[in-house]
């Protein structure tokens, strides 16, 4: 999302709507909403460190459930998929993603930064320090933080396997690592999986793989059909992971001929190692 700079903008621009309904009071927050974290524990506003840590606790804990939910709503899903279609991963693929599923994430990111009174430059550094660390993790290279900080942060490793392309033997295991920067939360919620080889990445739908034979403009065109595909029809709304058929209408993953499709050309493997682990590792 261009460095942040797309959720805030629509900070700026539902600053007004929140002074609007929830008043300004300066001596809280410059939102003045009734929700923000100083207003019901106001010694945090003699510690700004400790502050900034537990919006970006806030904020990082939504993510991961936004994120849960871009994967499991098929309307949404039809958004994100063109992020997911990438058979190459790079410090770039982060920024490849649909200008609706921007607009939408960048809503509900901006939203709970007004609620729970995050300032304009506190919330331009949550959305930078976010940012950069997705591009990092995004990144080619098989970069790990070790057995224990693994569990704590996303490093390139952890965020490669949510990329991996569909496994016909075991369909469900990409479904897992959607932390953006704290992996904790796939600890917490049973989500994280480690200790797996690097595996192609992309999809197993045919429909979405096909993302990669356009260009820039192609790219948010398709993922716009398959999302108005899908948000005007019942299975759209319906959780659950699904594919598209050729009218970009949602199908269960079930309908797939999954070991047809693994077949299709791999994406090139890591190429950098800074730090290995062993690949049989526990999780």
């Amino acid at each position: 999302m261009l460095l942040g700079i797309f959720p805030l903008f629509t900070y700026l621009v539902l600053t007004p709507f929140s002074h609007l309904f929830g008043g300004v009071d300066t001596a809280t927050s410059s939102t003045g909403s009734p929700l923000a974290l100083t207003h019901w524990m106001p010694w945090f506003n003699q510690h700004p460190y400790l502050l900034f840590a537990l919006y970006y606790l806030v904020y990082d804990f939504v993510y991961y459930w936004m994120h849960r939910t871009q994967h499991a709503i098929p309307w949404w899903w039809a958004l994100h998929s063109m992020h997911h279609s990438t058979r190459q991963m790079s410090c770039w693929t982060n920024d490849r993603g649909s200008l609706v599923d921007g607009f939408i994430q960048s809503m509900i990111l901006a939203t709970v930064g007004l609620t729970i009174g995050v300032d304009p430059d506190e919330f331009a550094w949550l959305m930078l320090i976010g940012e950069l660390v997705q591009n990092f993790s995004h990144t080619n290279a098989r970069i790990g933080f070790g057995r224990f900080f693994e569990r704590v942060f996303v490093d390139p490793k952890f965020h490669r396997l949510h990329h991996m392309r569909v496994d016909p033997e075991r369909p469900t295991l990409h479904n897992c690592n959607y932390g953006q920067v704290l992996s904790v939360w796939d600890v917490i919620f049973g989500t994280a999986l480690y200790g797996m080889a690097p595996r192609p990445t992309g999809v197993g739908d045919p429909m979405v793989d096909a993302d990669n034979n356009y260009g820039l403009i192609g790219l948010h065109w398709v993922a716009l059909k398959r999302f108005w595909g899908a948000v005007r029809r019942p299975a759209g709304w319906k959780p659950g992971e699904v594919a598209f058929d050729e009218d970009y209408r949602p199908i269960p993953v079930s309908q797939l001929d999954l070991n047809a499709f693994s077949h299709a050309p791999d994406a090139t493997p890591p190429v950098a190692t800074a730090h290995t682990t062993a690949e049989a590792a526990a999780g």
